[in-house]
């Protein structure tokens, strides 16, 4: 079985499940936070909505600069609103998924390398990239948005199980 083969149903299912969670988004609480040092809800359910689009850099690139030393590094500006942020959502898994059928064996294989300043901060496989760097990173940031939701009373919907709020999937 090819890579890409392994890796769609793992990515679908994971997009499905964090689109569910930016559906709970309230308009009305996008610039709440639940700490000073912490990410607004609406600047992270945003990295959230971008992060599938980072596998269009994994599959095209070799390696990018997440703080450049000429230049400036890329800002996402951030969504007004839930329909924004499903908007990008859709937009992004749709891309990446693409991106990830379309992608050989001997591609998924070849090293890819973040850095920041210049220096590696490391250098994977874009295989390994894809899982870590982007699917585990989406779904840790998830769980995050699970927990402002509940701060803010809003149903956290079910995952991997029941949640609280919802007993079934």
């Amino acid at each position: 079985m090819a890579l890409n083969e392994t890796l769609l149903p793992e990515f679908d299912h994971e997009m499905a499940n964090t689109r569910k969670t930016l559906e709970r988004v309230p308009d009305e609480k996008l610039d709440w936070k639940p700490h000073k040092k912490s990410w607004s809800l609406r600047e992270l359910a945003t990295h959230i909505a971008n992060l599938p689009s980072w596998t269009l850099h994994t599959i095209n690139e070799d390696s990018i600069d997440i703080a450049p030393s000429e230049g400036q590094s890329q800002q996402v500006p951030p969504a007004k609103s839930r329909q924004e942020l499903l908007e990008r959502f859709d937009k992004n898994v749709a891309d990446a998924r693409s991106a990830i059928a379309d992608t050989s064996d001997e591609h998924f294989l070849k090293s890819w390398t973040l850095k920041s300043g210049g220096e590696s901060m490391f250098t994977m496989p874009r295989v390994a990239v894809l899982r870590s760097f982007i699917m585990s990173h989406s779904i840790h940031h998830r769980a995050q948005l699970g927990l402002y939701l509940r701060l803010n009373n809003v149903p956290v919907p079910a995952i991997y199980g029941p949640t609280a709020d919802e007993e079934s999937m």
